[in-house]
């Protein structure tokens, strides 16, 4: 779950929330149930969601990234 938070944080911090705004929603959401998940015991469930909250975290930064080189 620590690289799900960190991926959401560098999303962030690269400006995701305007142009990457969906896909960082959707990390959110993931890590949040991946959360709920783990006080549950739920483990593999857990990770999983982590898993998927990494991987849209990675998209909203990708798409932030790829917003910076586009030119205007």
């Amino acid at each position: 779950m620590s690289d799900a938070r960190q991926a959401i944080a560098a999303a962030k911090e690269a400006g995701a929330e305007q142009s990457g705004a969906e896909d960082l929603r959707a990390a959110e959401a993931f890590l949040h149930s991946a959360q709920r998940k783990l006080s549950e015991r739920a483990y593999a469930q857990a990770r999983r969601d982590a898993l998927q909250a990494k991987g849209k975290a990675l998209a909203a930064l990708a798409s932030t990234e790829s917003s910076d080189t586009d030119p205007p």
